[in-house]
């Protein structure tokens, strides 16, 4: 069945939001914090792997030895500034915001900034990287659901030590990977095998770049608009499309 992966990756995104917010409201918040700042830390080394794709055999001979550092610049940037001007980070907040409302029905159970961090940072956790974007092309090509399985066993893990400490809107973020996961396994289905290796290294490692600010973001380092940044997953393959096109 395609989608399969997708729907067990919500459920244990939820399951883990649920094990997470039950386990948390047991724990003292000096034990939440340094959850938290493990987790910030584990997102670095996450981060960190991700950007090791600058040096993937086929993202350089697509472009060039001496580019890929300088694609994944210029995907960030042009992508940065289109997302800022669409104000992605605050639009996201608001549904988050939003979204809160609606659940506690107008009652404070957590803090607003709490929920919606935990909403945000969730969501491009479990929306970037190359397990969302690789999974779900798996699973709509017919190649199987293994790596989604791999991803909603992590995932389940990440969203239990973000809700122990920033509660329920963790769990929201399942509505997003759904839909992000969804689209992309749809796309899958519709295309075949439309991305060549240099495309996925170059959105690999982009990604990777904006997992060290959610990284950052969770240390409390420095509050970088992630979501501003997201239009640069885009913007790479297409980069990446354009020099290979002027080499040939």
């Amino acid at each position: 069945m395609r989608g399969l992966g997708t729907i067990i990756n919500v459920a244990a995104i939820v399951l883990g939001t649920t094990i997470g917010v039950l386990v948390g409201n047991r724990l003292p918040a000096r034990t939440r914090h340094t959850v938290t700042d493990a987790l910030g830390l584990v997102v670095l080394v996450i981060g960190a792997l991700n950007i090791a794709s600058l040096s993937d055999p086929s993202f350089l001979r697509a472009v060039g030895h001496s580019w890929p550092l300088l694609v994944v610049l210029g995907a960030l940037v042009i992508g940065g500034i289109g997302g800022s001007l669409l104000r992605i980070e605050e639009r996201v907040a608001t549904f988050g915001g939003w979204i809160q409302v609606k659940m506690t029905r107008g009652k404070v159970s957590d803090s607003r900034e709490r929920f919606i961090e935990g909403f945000v940072a969730a969501s491009l956790l479990f929306c970037i990287g190359p397990l969302a974007i690789l999974g779900a092309l798996s699973d709509g090509l017919g190649h199987g659901i293994n790596q989604l399985v791999l991803k909603s066993a992590l995932d389940m893990l990440a969203a239990t030590a973000f809700a122990a400490t920033l509660g329920w809107g963790v769990a929201v973020s399942a509505i997003p990977v759904g839909i992000f996961q969804g689209l992309i396994t749809v796309l899958g289905v519709l295309a075949g095998s439309f991305l060549p290796a240099s495309m996925i290294a170059a959105i690999t490692a982009t990604g990777g770049i904006l997992l060290l600010g959610i990284g950052l973001r969770l240390l409390q380092i420095k509050s970088v608009a992630v979501a501003d940044l997201l239009p640069s997953l885009v913007v790479a393959p297409i980069i990446v499309g354009a020099i290979t096109a002027f080499h040939s």
